[in-house]
Parts: C-alpha cells; sequence; structure tokens
C-alpha cells in the first residue's frame, strides 16, 4: 500500500467501513472498487482525494445489506468521481495485429455469447464486443469496463487458452465473463463476492476466480 492510502482508509472506516478483512488500494482503471471473495476491498488510489459522499458511497456500494437500487446510485456516485484527474492513465497499451483465423474464431465466439445470453440470462444483456488476446499467460478471460459510467465495454478471452483448452473450456470461460457483465448490468460490485457466486452456481459454473482446467493443468484465474 502507498503511504498516503493509509489516510483514505481511515477515512472509509471512519464512515463506516466493517466486516472487511483488508483494504488494498491500486492504479487499475479496470475496476474502480470490488470486494473480492477472501473480504478484501480494491480501492483505486485516486479516491484519497474525493470528497465524503464519495467515500460514503463507496460504503454503501460494498455494505452486503444494501438493495440494488442503493448500490446503484452509490455507484453511479462513485464513478462519477475524475479519479483521472489525480492520477492519469499511462498510454493505452498497442492493439494487437489480427491473427489468421481470429475472424472464424470471434463469429463463433459471439454465436456462443448469443446461446448462452438466451439460455442463461433471458437475452437481457446488452450485446458486447468480443477480443482475442495474445498477452494473456495466466489469465483466461477478462470483463473491460468504461471507466465514466461502469458499463462493460469489452469482453477479452485468451487467445492461447481458445486453441489450447478447447471449446468446452472457453464456454466456461465466456459464461464467467457474462456472470460479470450481468453484475455490472444491475448495479452490483463487479468481483467475486456474494452475488458472483450466487449467480455462477445457477448458470453451472465455477464460483471463483480460479478454476482447475482438465488434462491435470494448475489453476487458471480470472481478474
Amino acid at each position: 500500500m502507498w503511504p498516503d492510502a493509509v489516510a483514505l482508509v481511515r477515512r472509509l472506516e471512519r464512515l463506516g467501513l466493517s466486516g472487511i478483512r483488508a483494504v488494498e488500494v491500486h492504479q487499475n482503471r479496470t475496476v474502480m472498487v470490488s470486494l473480492t471473495r477472501r473480504g478484501v476491498l480494491r480501492v483505486h488510489r485516486g479516491y484519497q482525494f474525493a470528497p465524503d459522499r464519495v467515500l460514503e458511497a463507496i460504503v454503501r456500494f460494498v455494505s452486503p445489506g444494501a438493495r440494488r437500487l442503493e448500490r446503484s446510485r452509490a455507484r453511479r456516485e462513485l464513478l462519477a468521481f475524475p479519479v483521472a484527474s489525480w492520477f492519469p492513465p499511462g498510454p493505452p497499451p498497442r492493439r494487437e495485429r489480427p491473427q489468421p483465423g481470429d475472424v472464424r474464431l470471434l463469429e463463433r465466439l459471439g454465436r456462443l455469447w448469443g446461446e448462452l445470453n438466451r439460455e442463461h440470462f433471458q437475452a437481457r444483456l446488452a450485446p458486447v464486443p468480443i477480443r482475442l488476446s495474445g498477452r494473456m499467460r495466466t489469465r483466461l478471460g477478462e470483463l473491460v469496463l468504461e471507466d465514466s459510467s461502469g458499463r462493460a465495454r469489452e469482453i477479452v478471452l485468451s487467445r492461447r487458452h481458445i486453441k489450447r483448452d478447447g471449446w468446452a473450456e472457453v464456454r466456461q470461460t465466456l459464461l464467467h465473463e457474462m456472470v460479470h457483465q450481468w453484475q455490472a448490468e444491475n448495479g452490483l460490485p463487479v468481483d467475486h463476492g456474494r452475488s458472483f457466486r450466487r449467480k455462477a452456481l445457477e448458470v453451472g459454473i465455477e464460483p471463483g476466480s480460479r478454476r482447475m482446467l482438465r488434462r491435470r493443468r494448475p489453476a487458471a484465474r480470472y481478474p
């Protein structure tokens, strides 16, 4: 933890944060605030400059007793705070060049996303682009959120995972990221907490941030 983040943690506790095992302060702008399955609250470093009303929104957002409408309002308020004004992001990573066969893979992934949306989400999830990444080495997939709104911007899947592990495993990975998309669209924390575990069991995937793949490979993780 950065030394200047200690005051942020103390302010959150003063504003009512409780029942949290630990607080981690980060500078990753994919997810501003999240609560892990281990009870660790992850908060962007820029919130140390936020007024109390924004920090109160963070406390409400991760409160286990908060209702969906209250959590949705808190989410909008905390996302409205301009963390980039205090810690501007670096240059975006250079886009990878398409690989031979990507068009066919993406078409198949798009069809699979549609099937899973109808089967498990009553076709209520909004269409979202899917991108392949050759840079993912320990991760299988990721849901990328917009900084300002918290909406799903894209689903990124590991190209290596698709080629190596087969479509049965890819289906599980895509469904995992779609559960995160469902969280985002319903104003819930995008993490591996209670709402994720409940929905994961409902749709038939492993309710955790790690998964033991077939062929005796070690557990792979999700962000």
